[in-house]
């Protein structure tokens, strides 16, 4: 682990309006680490992601990302200074094919070598992605529009990927399946920082883990630890 996170958050405020949603969030995440945000609805999770993406302004703290404060630069400067998304809902180009969808992931690159490597990698991940590459993504199962919305990320070879709710709206087998395939993404390198509701999966994957309520981290620790502590399993795994 290096010793300067790739993304530091240091209490960071947002309001909507008036309503204070996220109260002093203070996060960290190293490089080749995979990163749990946790909680339940309304618990500020979403927020604090649009908040890393610029979508939503803090009213006061600060994002490093990469050791640079970006709390004041647009959302299309921290993708190009190499964060990534996988939305929730997936959110993928419907009317476009499989193949343009991706290509989309590379449209800051002009490395050809590079990205044909990267188109090559996602397609190893994905084969169910390579039987459907002249096919429209708004024709694929929500599954394969998962596998469509990691691998477009993944093709612009960020050096932060963020995930909202990869398990929601999928059938348990394929969330299974799409942990193992996060896992294995991770361990090929790609440092990760995800946000999921489901507690017991994101923790038997990830590195570490952060519990957000009501807008306040009340909980960070290794995940192994979080996986057994009887204060989140009360509140997320309802045992």
């Amino acid at each position: 682990m290096s010793e300067t996170p790739i993304l530091r958050l240091s209490n960071i405020n947002t309001h909507y309006g008036q309503i204070h949603i996220l109260q002093d969030v203070s996060l960290e995440v190293y490089s080749g680490e995979l990163v749990c945000l946790l909680g339940g609805n309304a618990s500020g999770k979403s927020t604090t992601l649009k908040t890393i993406l610029g979508i939503v302004k803090p009213t006061s703290g600060t994002i490093e990302f990469r050791g640079e404060p970006v709390q004041q630069r647009p959302t299309s400067y921290r993708i190009e200074r190499g964060m990534a998304v996988v939305p929730e809902n997936r959110r993928i180009f419907g009317s476009m094919t499989v193949e343009e969808n991706l290509e989309m992931g590379a449209y800051l690159r002009n490395d050809r070598d590079g990205i044909k490597e990267d188109f090559e990698r996602v397609l190893k991940l994905f084969p169910r992605l390579k039987e459907r590459l002249h096919q429209l993504g708004g024709t694929l199962s929500g599954g394969e529009q998962q596998m469509l919305a990691m691998g477009r990320a993944l093709i612009s070879r960020p050096h932060l990927l963020l995930m909202d709710e990869p398990s929601m709206g999928l059938a348990p087998i394929l969330v299974e399946q799409n942990f193992e395939i996060i896992q294995q993404i991770n361990q090929q390198g790609t440092t990760i920082f995800m946000v999921e509701q489901n507690a017991n999966m994101a923790l038997s994957i990830g590195t570490r883990g952060y519990v957000l309520q009501t807008g306040r981290v009340v909980l960070t620790d290794q995940a192994k630890n979080l996986l057994h502590d009887e204060q989140l399993r009360k509140a997320y795994l309802g045992r």
